[in-house]
């Protein structure tokens, strides 16, 4: 008997992926706001049994908003942070950190949505789903942390080279942040929260791929941050994230995907010098096994490393450094 593809072990369990009715949405300025216009139909890869045989079942609509929203968002953004002067900017690290702890346990509140979301949205086995937004949850807590960290030791003055001196942390201006459709949650979110904590201000425009598994998250964010300090949108790339970067009020390109498209995005800024970038982008990820290593176990764990997630993985395996001696039993 083999497993099934998808193994629900998770409270309310469902085979049935349903249709999901909350994507025709976006955030702006503090607002969840229905968008009537273009949007992307979203059908999951995996086949389920029906009459006609396997079927992909719809998941729902996505709003695919246009540049006019796109403009709207950067300049909420720009207006909440207001060179620097904005109240969220200005805002202490213990008032900005209750905002994040705010907003994360409305995020586990919406724990089993997402995380179903995830699952059909990208195929994504329901253990990894639920593991990407414990993860992410996790993640924020420990960004947190390091900024309570950092503001303990911005009190401390230290005398090097005869001068006394104390180091101070600031924010830096507007952030677009987009991360990848293999971790939509994860890997956007990781770029988002650090940026926002920090006291930066934050256009996030979701990934193609696995943008409904944010869209149970635009309350959480609309209720636990103030207006303009973090804006969400769904689009195609070439429509709302060209007029944003050519608008020149983003300070910072946080993007994790291809070198080729990091690149692309560089130039559509008018000052590509002034653009502070924040970039994870291709790896060759190598494995090393040495003449002590258990072949048999190093071979799962490569297999493992390469192929997870079908490899599709920035931190996948893509080189495999065998000693001599062992290279024939691996």
């Amino acid at each position: 008997m083999t497993a099934p593809l998808i193994d629900w072990k998770a409270p309310a369990p469902d085979r049935d992926p349903g249709l999901y009715t909350e994507g025709m949405r976006y955030l702006v300025d503090g607002k969840v706001r229905a968008w009537s216009g273009p949007a992307q139909t979203v059908y999951s890869p995996v086949h389920l049994s029906g009459p006609q045989g396997l079927e992909r079942r719809k998941l729902g609509d996505c709003a695919l908003v246009d540049a006019a929203v796109a403009k709207e968002a950067v300049a909420a953004a720009a207006k909440a942070f207001k060179g620097g002067r904005g109240a969220w900017p200005t805002a202490g690290v213990a008032a900005r950190v209750a905002c994040l702890e705010d907003f994360l346990k409305r995020m586990e509140a919406k724990r089993l949505e997402v995380a179903k979301l995830l699952c059909w949205e990208i195929a994504k086995p329901w253990a990894d789903s639920l593991a990407e937004v414990d993860r992410t949850v996790a993640y924020g807590r420990d960004t947190a942390v390091a900024l309570k960290t950092l503001e303990r030791e911005s009190a401390r003055f230290t005398l090097d080279g005869g001068f006394l001196a104390q180091v101070r942390r600031s924010p830096y201006g507007v952030a677009l942040c987009m991360g990848p459709y293999n971790y939509p949650l994860n890997e956007t979110f990781a770029t988002l929260l650090p940026a926002l904590v920090m006291g930066n201000t934050v256009v996030v425009k979701l990934p193609r791929l696995g943008m409904l598994c944010s869209m149970p998250l635009l309350d959480a964010f609309a209720a636990a941050f103030p207006p303009g300090v973090v804006n969400i949108i769904p689009g195609e790339g070439s429509v709302v994230v060209t007029p944003i970067l050519e608008s020149g009020s983003v300070d910072i390109l946080a993007f994790i995907g291809s070198a080729k498209v990091a690149n692309v995005l560089k130039r559509a800024h008018p000052r590509p010098n002034r653009l502070r970038s924040v970039l994870g982008l291709g790896a060759k990820n190598p494995a090393i096994v040495l003449k002590d290593a258990d072949p048999v176990e190093a071979a799962k764990e490569c297999l493992s490393g390469a192929l997870s997630f079908n490899g599709q993985r920035c931190t996948a395996l893509k080189m495999l450094f065998v000693h001599r001696s062992l290279a024939d039993r691996f």
